[in-house]
């Protein structure tokens, strides 16, 4: 389970103690964008079993190489119509790759040499809940579900789509960019137990 967009103390903590798997830190264009030395300093409260994942979409291989250096993030996400040569050009730096698209891509983990696939909504970012079932057995590997989960639909999805695992983001924020604690726990217990 990953908790995305991370940029306070408080939450990273909350997150952590409620089992996340992995926590993003988006590095690029968004309401919830963070400098790289600011994640730098949330990504060493982060215990090692955690993964760190820098989100990025639309930058250079050599943006995305100076970034994830500054941060520190054990994983490095690009997110949408990234070619395959910018993960061939990311490959040496000895992270994990992560690559995040909708469903209309090739749907097959490790197509692009990335450690995982994220597979997310048709209007990345939206919030909004789409059709989950419509991915289900088709992507291959290891593949996360994200777009429009929150802790109320969250094991739903997970019963149409059968994701290896789920990531949110909106869905545990009172605002755009405003992450909640309590919604973080109780997205993270719904998706682990019902």
């Amino acid at each position: 389970m990953k908790i995305c967009g991370l940029r306070e103390p408080e939450h990273v903590a909350a997150a952590v103690e409620a089992g996340a798997d992995a926590i993003g830190f988006v590095m690029t264009r968004s309401p919830r964008e963070i400098a790289p030395e600011r994640v730098a300093e949330l990504a060493a409260l982060v215990p090692a079993h955690v993964l760190t994942v820098g989100v990025f979409r639309g930058e250079s291989p050599e943006a995305v190489r100076a970034a994830a250096l500054t941060s520190g993030v054990r994983a490095v996400q690009l997110h949408g119509r990234h070619p395959h040569g910018d993960f061939t050009a990311l490959k040496d730096l000895g992270v994990r790759l992560v690559r995040a698209v909708d469903a209309r891509a090739d749907l097959s983990c490790g197509a692009y040499d990335e450690d995982l696939l994220i597979v997310d909504a048709p209007q990345a970012g939206s919030g909004q809940p789409w059709d989950w079932a419509a991915v289900r057995g088709r992507p291959s590997g290891r593949w996360m579900l994200a777009g429009g989960l929150g802790p109320a639909n969250v094991r739903e999805a997970i019963a149409a789509a059968e994701p290896w695992g789920v990531d949110v983001s909106s869905g545990v924020e009172t605002s755009p960019g405003v992450k909640d604690s309590a919604l973080i726990e109780a997205f993270l217990r719904a998706a682990r137990h019902g």
